[in-house]
């Protein structure tokens, strides 16, 4: 006789909140992008589309880790009020069987920034840093406390177009962090003299918001803004400067992203300093890290880092008790 296996689980973002944790998450990334990643363990995003309709697919199994799985996320664009929901499918690996679904929203602004956090540490020279922000946002307000998490700031110099909006940022980041804090009236006076740049709002018009006459000299740049041919974030200049160019998704990026589109277009040649995640965690960057002053990590996002991070969050829920139980059973197949 079969024992039924455990009802899956969904875990809200609420829940995730509460046993989210820097740290874990980062260690846990660089442990994952440490090893080999086969790539039909983590291929490239899909897209569906018809009309005004989508739905994008990040799958991945990855290498170490009990669960694997998707993100999925879909958006009708022709209704009153568009918007966009996400979940990630958790498997077990133990079972076949689903284990839960984890809201994905905000782990998706989780995995980005302890992404970005995880490739910083290794590229980054080690002590404290003064830390320029070019955005306000729920993704930059992330990234700078993942950064906080991996080194100690000095300060951060902010900048976005609102008045209020960079002022309330600098205020809870010296709440929230202890770091001293302050919103600027241009994107060059936040970067100016900047350790560690960080590009998280891409223009409205879709024009470089960072460029590299004004980075000083060994500036470590984290850009995530541009990941679509569509998207601009950095001028083709700080690609030009940049000694050293670590992607997460290095095809996606090289070839996908509006960024080194036009770096492309300029005729720049940057195929031959730009590696991948697991190039940086494994070590095999570490010569050519001895050596490079500008350095910069480049992100579009993809499917291990949502597993790695969802599967971190599923746990903790499931011992803290704030999982919710589903009341239902899926049929399960046999191979």
């Amino acid at each position: 006789m079969s024992i039924p296996a455990p009802a899956p689980v969904f875990v809200s973002s609420e829940a995730a909140r509460e046993v989210f944790d820097w740290k874990d998450a980062i260690g846990a990334l660089q442990l994952a992008y440490s090893q080999s990643q086969p790539p039909q363990s983590t291929p490239p995003r899909s897209v569906a589309a018809l009309h005004k309709t989508w739905l994008r697919t990040l799958p991945a199994v990855p290498v170490t880790g009990r669960y694997y799985g998707a993100k999925l996320m879909g958006a009708a664009m022709g209704v009153d009020k568009p918007a966009v929901e996400y979940v990630i499918v958790l498997f077990d690996r133990q079972t076949s069987r689903i284990a839960g679904f984890v809201d994905g929203a905000l782990v998706t602004g989780f995995r980005t920034a302890a992404t970005s956090a995880a490739a910083l540490d290794r590229l980054a020279p080690p002590g404290p840093a003064r830390l320029g922000v070019l955005g306000s946002g729920l993704e930059a307000s992330m990234h700078v406390r993942a950064i906080a998490s991996v080194r100690e700031l000095s300060e951060v110099v902010v900048f976005s177009p609102t008045p209020e909006k960079r002022a309330a940022f600098a205020e809870a980041v010296t709440r929230d962090l202890g770091v001293p804090a302050r919103g600027v009236g241009s994107g060059r006076e936040a970067v100016e003299g900047a350790d560690l740049v960080l590009c998280a709002a891409r223009s409205r018009d879709e024009q470089p918001t960072l460029y590299a006459d004004w980075l000083k000299p060994g500036a470590t740049i984290v850009s995530i803004g541009s990941t679509v041919p569509s998207q601009r974030e950095i001028d083709v200049s700080v690609v030009e400067r940049s000694d050293i160019i670590v992607c997460d998704m290095l095809e996606e990026v090289l070839e996908e992203t509006g960024d080194m589109l036009e770096a492309n277009k300029a005729g720049l040649h940057f195929h031959d300093k730009s590696y991948s995640l697991v190039d940086l965690m494994s070590g095999a960057l570490d010569e050519r890290l001895l050596q490079a002053q500008t350095r910069m990590f480049k992100s579009v996002g993809g499917g291990l880092q949502d597993i790695v991070v969802a599967e971190l969050i599923l746990s903790r829920a499931i011992a803290a008790g704030s999982a919710t139980p589903l009341p239902i059973q899926f049929e399960t197949k046999y191979l």
